[in-house]
């Protein structure tokens, strides 16, 4: 690729997925998602967060498939929510776990981690291993270095000349 040309930062998947999760409740309510929350008192007690910041938040997550508004209504009261995760939502936990291992690794107290993340099975043999994020190419070169990635045009990039 030319020294002078670079590839146009404004489109950009990170900075398109920045702006729906980018910023902290948001991930956070996802978080709590994929921790079984799905009312909007789950996520407020839990959360400790302001409830018209919750609502702008939940609403954000809905308009962007990040979440799925259900209503239910209880015996005598007005109609209301839950919140489930949509596939566009689910696939979000790796995303979760690797920012957990980087918090893990440089700012958590010297006691260790208050979460660990474990293997589930489906069947009756729990494996219960620490989970992990790791690169892997598309050749089935696994274990990568973050030294050993970098960023190459795709598809639809885009470039403008550099300064």
């Amino acid at each position: 690729m030319d020294p002078a040309r670079r590839i146009d930062p404004v489109n950009c998947s990170v900075a398109r997925a920045l702006s729906v999760v980018g910023e902290r409740w948001s991930l956070l309510i996802v978080r709590e998602a994929l921790d079984g929350a799905s009312r909007f008192s789950d996520f407020r007690d839990r959360l400790g967060i302001a409830s018209n910041l919750l609502a702008t938040r939940l609403d954000n997550l809905v308009e962007a498939g990040v979440l799925h508004r259900i209503p239910y209504q209880e015996p005598g009261a007005r109609q209301r929510y839950e919140y489930r995760l949509t596939e566009r939502g689910l696939d979000l936990r790796p995303t979760l776990v690797a920012l957990l291992e980087w918090g893990d690794k440089y700012l958590a107290g010297p006691e260790g981690p208050s979460v660990v993340v474990r293997h589930r099975t489906d069947d009756d043999h729990a494996c219960e291993e620490p989970v992990r994020i790791v690169l892997e190419c598309a050749a089935g070169h696994t274990q990568l270095p973050p030294s050993a990635i970098h960023r190459t045009p795709g598809p639809a990039a885009r470039f403008v000349d550099s300064a």
